[in-house]
């Protein structure tokens, strides 16, 4: 949807509560099940999304009017996997370990529905500030969604909190043996409806 006309700082908010692109619009719900084994493995992914729809929102909103219709799909995965071969690489080279853990799901940023959504329903209409600032707010959105759901199920899985950071602090005694389902891909379905209902029972306007 078009922007036209709303004050700028609603195109970031929105994106974080009111349209929060996981929670409301349930889009990118691969990589956030997937993923969100630990608080590192959500924000890593997050903040790699968030690169890769930041920089195609503003690298697509200058030359919109110059794309023809019939190749705007293919030009907007074009812009989009330049970025994420920039964040591969750079992850590659300063982070192996954190790479390595994500796996294929950098890759798939390619395909990723958030940012082709909002390639198409936003960059596609709006001036470069304003695609900056919902780019930016569906990122940080996406990104917190991760943080919220990698913190509990890494808690409730392994026990630990900021697991493979130098913050690293372990939670549960001896006597207390973590709920391993929560790191399989069963744990994900149950916190991410749990995450969802939380966030219908804080936002009545949304059931």
């Amino acid at each position: 949807m078009s922007g036209t006309g709303r004050p700028l700082y609603r195109e970031f908010i929105k994106g974080i509560w009111q349209e929060n692109p996981v929670l409301v619009l349930v889009l990118g719900t691969c990589p956030t099940l997937a993923v969100t084994t630990s608080v590192l493995s959500g924000f890593s992914m997050g903040m790699a999304a968030t690169f890769v729809l930041v920089c195609s929102g503003v690298a697509l909103s200058p030359i919109r009017k110059l794309i023809p219709d019939e190749v705007r799909i293919a030009t907007y995965t074009a812009i989009i996997a330049l970025f994420v071969t920039v964040a591969k690489m750079v992850l590659d080279a300063r982070f192996p370990e954190i790479s390595a853990k994500l796996g294929p799901y950098i890759p798939l940023i390619v395909v990723n529905c958030i940012i082709l959504g909002r390639m198409e329903a936003f960059c596609n209409k709006n001036n470069m500030i304003r695609s900056f600032l919902d780019t930016l707010g569906m990122g940080v959105g996406f990104t917190l969604t991760l943080l919220v759901l990698g913190a509990v199920r890494e808690l409730l899985g392994s026990g630990t909190v900021l697991g493979g950071t130098p913050w690293e602090t372990t939670i549960y005694g001896e006597t207390i043996k973590p709920m391993v389902v929560m790191l399989l891909p069963a744990g994900a379905f149950i916190m991410f409806g749990l995450l969802v209902g939380a966030y219908r029972a804080l936002n009545p306007a949304k059931r």
